[in-house]
């Protein structure tokens, strides 16, 4: 192992030597990192004294942890330069033909190029974070805990290796240096929008959720580490010289693999549909644990949580709450606003949201909004048992008769765009990052159309015209199953 990370050490050193010698990248870097934390510093100041004017109470010691993870950000994207030229800077320079004929192997080249990419910007960021703390501690100004700063300083070196590994992949894929660098914002600000979430955790001052930020950062980090070393190829650095932006030959690679090799509507169901539902059997499988997994915690601890809030109401006041939630009238005015379209289309626009931000994380993301989902039926159950409501009616009646359709729906939906990731950061000798994003699009788009929109238009009528008059008929007799679907459907009549 130690003779194979040999050649990774040499080329990072000669990459950080010839960095060292690079002043638009010194410069700008220089001057951040030594001068950005003054700067930030007078902000923060200036921001709470503008706002104590008007009565927004901001307080200078809640602002330093934002400060930290603001001041960690800025090194990092002038330091894009070098690794958005690592691979395709060298090939306009014409030095990549005697790098890529060493015997190195594509994973050391890769790490080389990856370890230096990363070096200089984490040192950069950490030494500008110092800075600013020694400023801050001159101040009587309270420091945030040490958990709060172990938390900062990860998810500084996590947007290190997330943003420098992101980079080196445009790298790989352009063609000419101007065409990387402009992919540079296609790096910054879908991590800048990521930063806005966990500035809200900051300020939120809840750590227990900052440190699933921190988990969600390394893991998306390391998937597009694993994406470029399973389509690194020396032999696809040289065989390109420009790219073509050929939609027409996308569109038909789409259709392709969209159709697959069937030949009538039903053919394509049987067929490509099938064949699709193969390929997610392990996502589906791991969706369903986490699914089960995510209730299950959700149940407790709105068990845990939730009492403390029951227990500052009075007996009356509970009383009360638990007729609202089972008073006839109220679960008919809720039916009467959910309607088939707006059921419908929301749900849509939820599974399209989870592919949005899925698609951008390697599934990532999409899981996490996935697991809300799911994870809030748990709660509710929870809360209902709080209530000294029979949990186990609300589930049959309230959940059961659209939650079969709508449940698999989005569990489906869910796994096509994990299975993005998946196939993504799995090599496939001979086949471009473009030609297997094309077909796992594809894959999505099969269940999508085919299974998911179906299912979803399914679970709104029952939804909307069964669930409210079977939930009533429950909450009447909850006592007496039995007579549920009879109710319900003299109700309907």
């Amino acid at each position: 192992m130690k003779e194979s990370l040999r050649p990774v050490w040499l080329l990072a050193r000669r990459e950080l030597r010839d960095q060292l010698r690079d002043w638009r990248i010194l410069t700008p870097l220089a001057i951040l990192t030594l001068g950005f934390p003054f700067l930030m510093n007078a902000v923060a100041h200036e921001a709470v004294a503008f706002a104590n004017q008007y009565g927004g109470n901001l307080i200078v010691d809640r602002l330093v942890p934002f400060s930290v993870l603001v001041i960690g950000f800025f090194p990092l994207t002038i330091s894009l330069l070098g690794a958005l030229e690592s691979f395709v800077g060298e090939k306009e320079r014409g030095t990549i033909e005697p790098l890529l004929g060493t015997p190195l192997a594509d994973w050391q080249l890769y790490l080389g190029k990856l370890l230096v990419g990363i070096t200089t910007p984490l040192v950069s960021s950490l030494l500008s974070i110092g800075i600013y703390l020694v400023i801050v501690q001159r101040q009587d100004i309270n420091m945030p805990d040490t958990a709060v700063f172990v938390q900062l300083f990860m998810l500084t070196a996590a947007h290190a290796v997330l943003m420098v590994s992101a980079a080196i992949v445009f790298s790989i894929q352009s063609t000419s240096v101007k065409a990387a660098n402009l992919m540079a914002s296609f790096i910054i600000i879908p991590v800048a929008i990521l930063m806005q979430g966990e500035t809200a955790l900051l300020f939120w001052g809840n750590n227990q959720v900052l440190w699933l930020a921190v988990a969600v950062v390394l893991i998306m980090a390391g998937l597009i580490i694993r994406l470029g070393l399973a389509h690194f190829q020396r032999e696809y650095l040289l065989g390109r010289e420009i790219d073509v932006l050929n939609i027409r030959w996308m569109a038909r690679t789409f259709w392709k693999y969209f159709k697959g090799d069937a030949r009538s509507f039903f053919g394509w169901y049987r067929v490509s549909v099938g064949a699709t539902l193969k390929k997610l059997w392990t996502p589906i499988l791991l969706l369903g644990v986490l699914a089960i997994v995510g209730g299950g915690i959700a149940y407790f601890w709105s068990l845990g949580n939730l009492q403390a809030y029951m227990d500052a109401y009075e007996p009356e006041q509970l009383d009360e709450i638990q007729k609202q939630l089972i008073h006839t009238d109220g679960i008919s005015g809720v039916a009467d606003q959910l309607t088939v379209p707006y059921l419908f289309f929301h749900n849509v626009q939820s599974t399209l949201l989870i592919a949005f931000f899925g698609m951008f994380s390697f599934g990532v993301l999409g899981v996490i909004l996935y697991l809300l989902n799911t994870s809030i039926i748990g709660g509710l159950v929870g809360f209902v048992k709080l209530t000294e409501i029979a949990p186990l009616t609300i589930v049959l009646a309230g959940i059961v008769p659209h939650g079969i359709f709508e449940i698999p729906a989005l569990l489906l939906s869910c796994a096509a765009v994990l299975n993005i990731g998946l196939v993504l950061v799995t090599p496939q000798a001979g086949r471009t990052i473009g030609e297997v994003l094309l077909e796992a699009l594809a894959d999505w788009a099969r269940v999508v159309l085919g299974l998911v929109i179906p299912l979803l238009f399914v679970a709104a009528v029952i939804e909307s015209q069964f669930t409210p008059h079977l939930l009533t008929c429950a909450m009447a007799a909850p006592d007496a199953p039995a007579t549920w679907l009879m109710c319900a459907f003299d109700t309907l009549r």
